[in-house]
């Protein structure tokens, strides 16, 4: 059953300071109460409030003020904390909101309570995170949170603005792809000297079939030229021997 209460100062999505609203018991009895943000309301309770309400719209007001000054060294702050992690980048535990309050504090001194830091869930990767620190329910500070593997991290990833292992991976990945670039371009070259040597072995198979063929053609030329001039020779020699009786009896003749 709901926990009807008055707002002792305003709270963010609930309500403004004396409304009259219904929270579950937990958010009543561990937060509300305790902390004077709230009181049950009843009759006595409300009539309280209306005696006390200018003085708690100046205390309020105080509060606010104060919330100010203490945002000006946290709102727009870079924290860095350095936790042990995998090569993935995922840490081996978490960032807890006690462990941002401790780390703000160490690096600005403002003391922060852990329930002014608004996160849905702990942090378990590194990287660069920003959320709110709620000082005030009107007042807050922005802040980043650093989470790094060492010093030197925590300065490359402010310096960047982002998660080293994210341009780990992305580096890994511009790489094989160089990588595979660079083998379709040694296989494309190692196709085209593959192929290169084909042509020159099958010009050279070509211009040896050639000069074969010529050298052939030119012993037949030589053999068929030797035929002939050997031809002509035994056709003089006939001719010579025809021509020398005819000649001695012509001279026996004259004689």
């Amino acid at each position: 059953m709901p926990t009807q209460v008055i707002l002792l100062e305003r709270i963010e999505k609930l309500g403004a300071m004396g409304d009259v609203v219904n929270v579950k018991p937990g958010y009543a009895r561990n937060y509300l109460l305790p902390l004077n943000k709230a009181l049950r309301a009843t009759d006595s309770n409300i009539a309280y409030f209306e005696t006390q309400k200018a003085a708690l719209q100046k205390a309020d007001d105080e509060r606010k003020a104060a919330a100010q000054t203490r945002s000006k060294p946290i709102d727009g702050k870079t924290i860095s904390l350095i936790r042990q992690a995998g090569e993935t980048g995922q840490l081996y535990g978490s960032v807890t909101a006690k462990d941002i309050a401790e780390a703000i504090f160490d690096a600005t001194g403002e003391k922060i309570a852990r329930n002014m830091v608004e996160m849905n869930q702990n942090f378990k990767e590194i990287g660069l995170f920003t959320l709110n620190i709620a000082l005030h329910a009107e007042v807050k500070a922005e802040v980043t949170i650093n989470i790094a593997r060492t010093d030197d991290e925590a300065k490359e990833q402010a310096k960047t603005g982002k998660a080293l292992i994210v341009d780990d991976a992305a580096d890994a990945a511009a790489e094989k792809e160089a990588a595979v670039e660079k083998a379709k371009e040694e296989l494309m070259d190692k196709d085209a000297l593959e192929a290169e040597k084909a042509a020159d072995a099958e010009n050279a198979e070509k211009e040896a079939e050639e000069a074969a063929k010529a050298a052939a053609k030119a012993e037949a030329k030589a053999a068929k030229q030797a035929e002939a001039d050997e031809a002509l020779e035994e056709t003089a020699e006939t001719a010579t021997e025809e021509a020398a009786p005819a000649t001695e009896e012509e001279a026996k003749k004259e004689a």
